[in-house]
């Protein structure tokens, strides 16, 4: 089963106090590139929720990101240290007093003196640790989904495209017969014309000839051809099927059509090595996107 590189999920999972949420999106890479938009009350976890993707994604550039909602408002707002205001406050006003400037925006400036207000960063305790752990599998869940019916598109795809190579595979040995014959004649045909038919020593000729129709015979590209698109489809159903395995068994199909479009000295022949070479590029580009 192969899956597609680009994919997305969304989880959320509450226990009456808070709420998280979590939203994870993909693209295409070799590599896995993991992207994480956090809260700061959850800066802790980050390791962790790394090595869990890590270990679930496998590839690809991934966007995660956290939201979490307090159903207190207040269980994690920052705190006024009033004492430390009310002291802060007086000595603005007596400064204010002695130099004789006007007592205006002086509880503002207080408010922005240090340690005045402190923001709450409490870690999560485990209780709350496992609600955003919930809410990250069931969006990985949802994630693999997507992956998954992305990757099903694209197999229907990539099988299709390589019955198709296979296909104008048939149709090279059907116009094939007449190659040989063809060109054996046109050599005969241009030897006759430049030194005349009385002078051509027939044996030699026969021997050139073997010699050079072999050099053009294609049997064994065709045979290795058609079993390397027989693997593909063979990989491509695997349960254990990937996109670089795919790759690579991608770039041997290219040679040998590459070959048999230049061994071919047929312009029937070529023309469908193009329509081959035309399919095997969009299959590669398909393979891009598979995991």
């Amino acid at each position: 089963m192969i899956k597609s590189m680009t994919g997305y999920g969304i989880g959320s999972h509450e226990n009456g106090q808070v709420k998280y949420t979590v939203e994870l999106k993909s693209l295409n890479s070799k590599f896995l590139e993991l992207s994480l938009r956090l809260p700061k009350v959850v800066s802790d976890r980050e390791l962790t929720l790394r090595t869990e993707a890590s270990k679930l994604i496998e590839r690809g550039k991934v966007n995660i990101t956290i939201s979490v909602e307090y159903v207190d408002q207040t269980a994690k707002a920052s705190t006024i240290n009033a004492a430390l205001l009310k002291q802060y406050y007086k000595q603005l006003q007596e400064i204010a007093q002695e130099i004789g400037e006007a007592n205006t925006s002086l509880f503002e400036m207080a408010l922005t003196m240090p340690e005045v207000v402190n923001a709450n960063e409490d870690t999560v305790d485990e209780e709350e640790g496992k609600v955003l752990m919930e809410a990250f599998y069931k969006a990985i869940m949802h994630f693999t989904k997507f992956r998954q019916d992305e990757g099903e598109v694209l197999k229907k795809d990539l099988e299709s495209r390589v019955h198709l190579i296979l296909s104008y595979l048939s149709q090279v040995e059907e116009v094939e017969g007449n190659r040989i014959p063809l060109i054996r004649e046109r050599l005969s045909h241009y030897l006759d014309e430049a030194v005349g038919k009385e002078n051509v020593d027939m044996n030699r000729f026969e021997q050139e000839i073997i010699y050079y129709i072999d050099k053009l015979d294609v049997t064994e590209e065709k045979v290795r051809l058609k079993s390397h698109c027989n693997y593909f489809i063979q990989a491509l159903n695997a349960n254990d099927s990937n996109g670089k395995k795919l790759g690579f068994i991608s770039q041997e199909m290219g040679r040998e059509i590459n070959t048999l479009g230049s061994k071919a000295n047929d312009a029937n022949i070529q023309q469908i090595v193009v329509r081959m070479k035309e399919e095997l590029e969009k299959i590669k580009e398909q393979l891009l996107n598979v995991l």
